[in-house]
C-alpha cells in the first residue's frame, strides 16, 4: 500500500508561482513512476506531468511545458512540481499518483495509488 499526501497549493496571482510536493510513505519509492494530474470544476481529471523511477525521463502535458517543471528526489521519497507563470487557467486541484506498470504513461487508469489532492486557485 502507498499513501501519498500532497502540499504546497494555496491562491496565488497569475505569473506567480508555486511548488508542490507529495511525500510517498512506501518502503519502495523508486519502483513507481510518479504522476501529476489535476481536475478543474466540472472537468474530467486530465494529465499534468510524470517522472520516470529514476527520473530521466519526463513528459508534460501540452499546457504546461516550458511553464512547470517536474522532479523526485528518491532519497525523501518526495516528487515536486515546481509551477511558474501561473494562469487562471490552471486552477483546480492537483493530485499526485504512483504508478509501476511499465512504461512512464499520461493516463490516469494506470496509476494504482492517489493523494487527496490540494487545491491551486490562480487569479487574474
Amino acid at each position: 500500500q502507498v499513501q501519498l499526501v500532497e502540499s504546497g497549493g494555496g491562491l496565488v496571482q497569475a505569473g506567480g508561482s508555486l511548488r508542490l510536493s507529495c511525500a510517498a510513505s512506501v518502503r519502495t519509492f523508486t519502483i513507481y513512476h510518479m504522476g501529476w494530474f489535476r481536475q478543474a470544476p466540472g472537468k474530467e481529471r486530465e494529465f499534468v506531468a510524470a517522472i520516470s523511477q529514476g527520473g530521466g525521463i519526463r513528459n508534460y502535458a501540452d499546457s504546461v511545458k516550458g511553464r512547470f517543471t517536474i522532479s523526485r528526489d528518491n532519497t525523501k521519497n518526495t516528487v515536486y512540481l515546481q509551477m511558474t507563470s501561473l494562469k487562471p487557467e490552471d486552477t483546480a486541484v492537483y493530485y499526485c499518483a504512483a504508478d509501476r506498470g511499465v512504461g512512464v504513461t499520461t493516463i490516469p487508469q494506470r496509476y494504482e495509488y492517489w493523494g487527496q489532492g490540494t487545491q491551486v486557485t490562480v487569479s487574474s
